[in-house]
């Protein structure tokens, strides 16, 4: 309760969990007097005798008190104290008195929720009613909230034993009855529990001592309930409860987290719930069962069935649900006689024993829906807890089970596994190898469990030395003679269950390029159509083989990867690879040609069939990593065409999104691969690439070895288009080493080859890259007439994304000019197209440059807002250096204001 006071115990009140300070004895008794009667008027006169007795004081003494007394209740929300005609009353009912009464009251009136009801009146009582009060109304007051306490307790026992527990009441009864000798309700109690619990013999003897004591100390006979519960016993006449079956295996020893979903288990409640925990083989699922049935053993006082459905043993088939309930049957007392022949009949039976039991019935490794039907019970208090690889999706459906995806153990609580089995300080000993086994088991309870088993049959054995044999063979390195502690066995017994598409389709994702895939790159893997895929997919996922991320993207645990990879044939496997790395190229190479349309295409040498997209930015970024290592697998399968324009299809993707080292990682792939083309205009092309990657990310040194050697390439081979791509990359990546006479020398040769090669669009980008050189050497002049006329190029073949940089260009030279509001006009307009082209890696260098202008008209406020832009822009590309000279622009500019 967040907001209460309390009677049951010591008189107190707290509020959302604190203490509330309701004073000294006689100010606490006060409170009392008025929560005994709350909502009612207590006369003045009577508070006065309640808590002084005859010693009482004058009324102004009273008047002190309530108003005491409502200072320290008004943090207790729902309580006040009011003033009435003669009185007072405290209103409200945050007062734990009254929410037993009001429990105890409706379990007469509700007898199948009676026990539920007075369980949780009774736990209101903390110690004695009152305690720390003293006086005799206190006195007489506590001894009548006792007789109400014990007046509950009889009432639950009463419940309970409607209920049929009276098995588990026998030790507290038997306690009850020889303190209470006497008491006829009490020794009926203890009769009917002895005989609930098979033990009528002794409750018959029992009643003739009852009957003997009555009769020697008060000279009368039993009453006429006691009697006529005697009859019933000597008839046999009374409910009979079968056998209590407590057939759980032992809890798990090494056991760790899993606190989300033992709590979602622990809200079963009290009604017939299904939950269904699903996961991989090896996940955890019957050891989560049993820790959770284990704790809760005192929920089921009718008892546990437990069966292994063996629904995916790797040496017997699953049980038939008949011969499951001919085991529950025998264990609930029916004998084989009574026992009917048809499954139906005897799940019928099983459902009618125990529909007013509670009781706990755990069915472990189910293989289908089908299997588990029978022996759900129909209605009543039972709670069932069923653990499958599968995802038991018809009983979701059709039965209302609570479903349960049991996933693998966080870091914590794999490293906490690992050190339960084997101990801090050996862990402790070898921190590295830890780390490695950690990393290469990613935290599989099966294949930890597997590991820390060895560990511990071999105290010499060094962590490291398992680490490397996971590391060298991995999946195999978790075989075992024992199959349910193998692995390799666990994974086939479920890849055995699937059929033959699906265990083609499961083998192939264990090959696929990258850490997940999308359902149209499964589609192009498997050579299936969407929607069969998607079915097959899901049939993956609902037998726990492979996980399905929010976003809609398939990945399966690197462990189950590599037992796949072993499933698919190589003649299958090629011609998968060939499809799924021809889908992300072509995709990949469409989406390039949307984000930036007019830059020059390529001709792509493999087949594939790019799929439909509507946001190219959001598939690549989506997609970026399979692209990367569907690069890899290109590269590795010797197709060196692909990984080339692999590489060119993502660079547009890089430069905006400011992926400098990615675009570094895939060029050199390319330029590796490219020495193997018999085209040099590949080679040099890669290798141009990978020295502009370089240079973007301030490697000058390295920008400039690989490009010089693609200029070397393409004047050895009089190729003048490499050629003049490669003295732009030149004069671009002299500007960044600043020196600007070296940048101007290669744009100039840049701008005569490309006005050979007659491309208006490359002629305009070398008059910008003129231009700006210009301008930083002092010619102003100069700069401004060549980026005017790029400008004009740019316009006239509607090419916003140059454009944008002639603009910021043009900013620079008026900027140096000191035309200043003209440079913040440009700066202003170039930022426009930048926006809408999603080019943030030139917005943040134009923001900063726009920040110097401002502050060179005294705008201070204005550089201020753009540079924290800039800074912003710098701080998620990870340009650290340039983040920092902004930072140190800012911090100058609060100095000096």
């Amino acid at each position: 309760m967040k907001k209460l006071l309390r009677l049951l115990g010591e008189v107190a009140a707290h509020a959302d969990g604190v203490p509330v300070d309701l004073g000294h004895p006689k100010q606490r008794c006060l409170a009392a007097a008025l929560a005994v009667d709350a909502g009612r008027v207590v006369p003045a006169d009577r508070l006065l005798d309640r808590v002084w007795g005859a010693d009482a004081p004058q009324r102004s003494t009273l008047h002190s008190y309530i108003s005491r007394l409502r200072l320290a209740l008004a943090d207790v929300e729902d309580l006040s104290v009011e003033h009435r005609s003669g009185g007072y009353a405290l209103m409200g009912d945050a007062i734990d008195l009254l929410r037993f009464r009001d429990l105890c009251a409706r379990a007469r009136t509700a007898p199948d929720d009676a026990a539920r009801l007075l369980t949780e009146a009774l736990e209101l009582w903390q110690a004695e009613p009152l305690a720390g009060l003293t006086g005799e109304w206190a006195e007489a007051e506590r001894a009548q909230l006792e007789l109400e306490r014990l007046a509950a307790r009889n009432d639950l026992v009463d419940a309970r034993l409607r209920l049929g527990h009276g098995g588990r009441l026998v030790v507290e009864l038997a306690a009850r009855a020889a303190e209470l000798p006497l008491d006829e309700r009490v020794q009926g109690q203890y009769l009917l529990a002895l005989h609930q619990a098979g033990r009528t013999a002794d409750a018959l003897d029992h009643y003739r001592q009852v009957r003997e004591r009555l009769v020697e100390e008060l000279g009368t006979e039993p009453g006429t309930p006691l009697r006529e519960l005697h009859k019933q016993l000597l008839a046999d006449d009374a409910r009979v409860v079968p056998l209590v079956p407590r057939q759980l295996p032992a809890a798990p020893v090494s056991f760790v987290g899993r606190r989300e979903e033992l709590d979602r288990l622990d809200a079963a409640g009290d009604t017939v719930v299904i939950s269904a925990v699903a996961g991989a083989g090896g996940i955890g699922k019957t050891w989560l069962a049993l820790h959770w049935a284990h704790r809760h053993t005192e929920l089921f006082p009718d008892g546990q069935l437990f069966v292994d459905l063996r629904g995916f043993s790797p040496d017997t088939s699953p049980l038939e649900p008949g011969t499951v309930l001919r085991g529950f049957l025998d264990a609930l007392g029916v004998e084989d006689d009574k026992t009917p022949a048809a499954t139906e009949a005897r799940s019928a039976l099983f459902r009618s024993l125990v529909a007013e039991r509670r009781m706990l019935i755990v069915l472990d490794n189910a293989a289908t829906a089908e299997q588990v039907v029978p022996l759900l019970p129909g209605a009543g208090s039972c709670t069932v807890v069923i653990t499958s690889r599968r995802v038991l999706t018809g009983l979701v459906a059709r039965h209302g089970a609570r479903h349960l995806d049991l996933h693998l153990l966080s870091d914590d609580e794999a490293r906490a596994l690992l050190e339960q089995r084997l101990g801090a300080a050996r862990l402790a000993a070898e921190p590295d190898a830890v780390t490695a086994l950690l990393g290469y088991c990613r935290r599989f309870p099966l294949a930890l469990g597997i590991l820390a088993g060895r560990a511990a049959t071999q105290p010499r054995l060094r962590l490291a030395e398992l680490a490397d044999e996971v590391r060298d063979f991995g999946v195999d390195a978790l075989d075992d003679d024992d199959p349910t502690a193998s692995l390799p066995v666990v994974l086939a017994t479920s890849y055995q269950a699937l059929t033959a598409e699906q265990q083609e389709a499961f083998g192939l994702l264990g090959v696929a390029p990258g850490p997940d895939i999308s359902l149209p790159a499964a589609a192009s893997l498997t050579g299936l159509t969407p929607a069969r895929a998607a079915r097959v997919l899901r049939a993956l996922r609902e037998a726990s083989l492979l996980d399905r991320s929010a976003d809609g993207r398939y990945s399966m645990h690197d462990l189950i990867r590599s037992y796949a990879a072993t499933k698919a044939p190589q003649t299958l496997r090629d011609a998968a690879l060939d499809r799924v790395v021809g889908f992300y190229l072509h995709t990949a190479y469409a989406a390039d040609r949307l984000l930036n349309p007019l830059r020059p295409p390529i001709q792509l040498t493999s087949r594939g069939t790019p799929h439909p997209l509507t946001d190219p930015l959001a598939w690549v970024a989506a997609e970026h990593a399979c692209l990367m290592a569907a690069q890899h697998t290109a590269a590795d399968r010797g197709r060196h065409d692909v990984v080339w324009q692999l590489a060119w299809s993502l660079a547009t993707y890089h430069y905006r999104g400011g992926h400098r080292h990615a675009e570094v990682a895939v060029w050199r792939v390319a330029a590796e691969s490219t020495s193997h083309l018999p085209d040099p205009a590949d080679h040099c092309r890669t290798l141009r690439s990978l020295g502009t990657a370089h240079a973007l990310l301030g490697e000058h040194e390295e920008a400039v070895r690989h490009l010089k050697q693609a200029l070397a390439l393409a004047e050895q081979h009089h190729d003048l288009t490499q050629q003049a791509h490669t003295r732009h990359s030149l004069a671009w990546t002299s500007t960044m080493r600043g020196d600007d006479r070296e940048a101007l020398h290669h744009a100039r040769h840049t701008l005569d080859l490309h006005r050979a090669l007659g491309d208006p669009l490359r002629i305009a980008r070398s008059l910008n890259t003129v231009g700006w050189t210009a301008a930083s050497l002092g010619d102003h002049d100069t700069a401004r007439e060549h980026c005017l006329e790029a400008l004009a190029l740019h316009r006239l073949h509607h090419n916003p994304s140059g454009e944008a940089t002639t603009l910021d260009s043009l900013g620079y030279v008026e900027h140096l000019s000191g035309n200043h509001d003209q440079a913040i006009d440009h700066y202003r307009r170039s930022l426009v197209l930048y926006e809408a082209e999603g080019n943030s890696v030139e917005a943040a260098h134009t923001l900063d440059r726009l920040g110097q202008s401002h502050l060179a008209l005294g705008q201070r406020d204005e550089a201020r807002s753009v540079w924290q832009e800039a800074l912003e822009l710098y701080r998620v590309q990870g340009k650290d250096s340039d983040a920092e000279r902004v930072r140190g622009q800012l911090d100058t500019l609060a100095e000096d204001s």
